[in-house]
C-alpha cells in the first residue's frame, strides 16, 4: 500500500483529496493545524485503518515516520477574508511550510505536488491565462501576502527540482467549489449561497463585469490526481474554462435558490482581478484532463449540501476565530 501525506487535510480541497486517495487504495496521513480547516470534513475517515491524522503546523519542522511515497501540500488559507486576517501565517505556510515539506520529500525520496493558484497571475493582462504568462501582481498590496506566498512556493519547488532532483509537480488551481466550503469566507460562491440562505440581498463588488471560471471539486480532484501521477514537472492550470461575469452569476444564484433577493453593489476591493479564465490546453495534452461537471449540475449539488446543514452546522461553517493565531 502506497503512503501519501496530505497537508491542509481538514480543509475544503484537502478533505476531498483524502477521500480520493483512500478510495484509490492509499494509506493517507492527514495533517492540519485547523486554523481554517474543520475536523468535521474528515471525521468519517477516522474509523479507517488506512487513515491517520496529525494536528500540526507545517511551518514548523515536519516529521513523518516510515516510508512515504507522495506529498500533497494543500495547507494554506485560500480565501480573501482568511488571508487578510492572518497575513503572517499565510506567508509562513507558503514559504517555511513549503521549505519543510520539500525537505521531507527529499529525505523520503517522495514525489511532492504543490498547490499553487491562479492568483499567481494577479490581475491578468493576458486572457485566458496560460502557464507561460508571468502575471501582473502587486507585491505590496493587501492580496500580496497570498499571491507572493504562492509565487515563492513555485520558485522554491522548481529550485528543489532542478538542484536536488526532487520529483515535483505544481498545480495552479482556479476557482473551485462544492460541498464542505465555508460560507462567508470571501469567495464568490459561498458568499452568494450564504446570503441566499439567510434571505439577504446578494452583494456584487464593482459593476459585476469582472469574470470568474468555476470548477466543481470532483473535476478539480481528478485533475490533481492525474497531475501527481504524471511525469510533468512544470505548472499546470486545472480549472473550468467556462467564464461568466459575477453579475450574471448572481442572477443564476437567485434563479437556483428560487428566492427574491435583490442585487446590491459595493466598491471593488483593491487589486481584485477583473478576469479569471484558465487556458487548459496543457492539462488536456499532458494529462488527458478536462472538466466534466457543468455549472448548473455542480451548483445544484453544492446548494443542496448547504441546505441540508443544521443551523448549528451552518453557523460553524461561517465563523472562524483567528485571535489566538494572530499573537504568533
Amino acid at each position: 500500500m502506497k503512503s501519501i501525506l496530505i497537508t491542509g487535510a481538514a480543509g475544503f480541497l484537502g478533505s476531498h483529496l483524502c477521500d480520493k486517495f483512500i478510495k484509490e487504495g492509499y494509506r493517507v496521513i492527514g495533517m492540519d493545524n485547523l486554523i481554517t480547516g474543520d475536523l468535521k470534513n474528515i471525521e468519517h475517515l477516522f474509523k479507517l485503518e488506512q487513515f491517520e491524522f496529525y494536528n500540526h503546523d507545517v511551518s514548523k519542522f515536519v516529521h513523518v515516520a516510515g516510508k512515504l511515497d507522495y506529498i500533497l501540500h494543500f495547507a494554506s488559507p485560500a480565501s480573501p477574508i482568511d488571508y487578510l486576517k492572518i497575513p503572517i501565517q499565510t506567508l509562513k505556510v507558503g514559504s517555511l511550510g513549503t521549505h519543510n515539506l520539500l525537505g521531507l520529500a527529499k529525505e523520503k525520496n517522495a514525489r511532492i505536488l504543490i498547490a499553487s493558484t491562479s492568483e499567481v497571475y494577479g490581475d491578468p493582462l493576458v486572457h485566458p491565462q496560460t502557464e507561460d504568462y508571468y502575471g501582473n501582481v502587486n507585491t505590496i498590496g493587501p492580496r500580496g501576502v497570498y499571491d507572493e506566498a504562492k509565487r515563492f512556493q513555485e520558485s522554491i519547488t522548481m529550485a528543489y527540482h532542478r538542484f536536488h532532483g526532487v520529483e515535483t509537480r505544481i498545480v495552479r488551481i482556479f476557482n473551485t467549489y462544492g460541498p464542505r466550503m465555508r460560507l462567508n469566507d470571501g469567495r464568490v460562491i459561498p458568499a452568494f449561497i450564504g446570503q441566499a440562505l439567510r434571505g439577504e440581498d446578494l452583494t456584487v463588488f464593482g459593476d459585476g463585469s469582472q469574470t470568474r471560471s468555476f470548477c466543481y471539486v470532483d473535476d478539480q480532484v481528478d485533475g490533481i490526481y492525474k497531475l501527481l501521477l504524471s511525469d510533468y514537472a512544470e505548472p499546470v492550470n486545472i480549472g473550468n474554462p467556462h467564464e461568466i461575469s459575477i453579475l450574471d452569476f448572481a442572477e443564476e444564484i437567485i434563479k437556483l435558490t428560487g428566492t427574491k433577493q435583490k442585487i446590491v453593489f459595493k466598491p471593488l476591493p483593491k487589486d481584485d482581478p477583473m478576469q479569471r479564465q484558465p487556458n487548459i490546453e496543457r492539462a488536456k495534452s499532458v494529462l488527458g484532463w478536462e472538466p466534466k461537471v457543468n455549472r448548473e449540475e455542480g451548483m445544484r449539488t453544492t446548494y443542496n449540501y448547504f441546505k441540508s446543514l443544521t443551523p448549528e452546522e451552518l453557523q460553524r461553517s461561517e465563523h472562524k476565530d483567528f485571535s489566538a493565531h494572530n499573537k504568533k
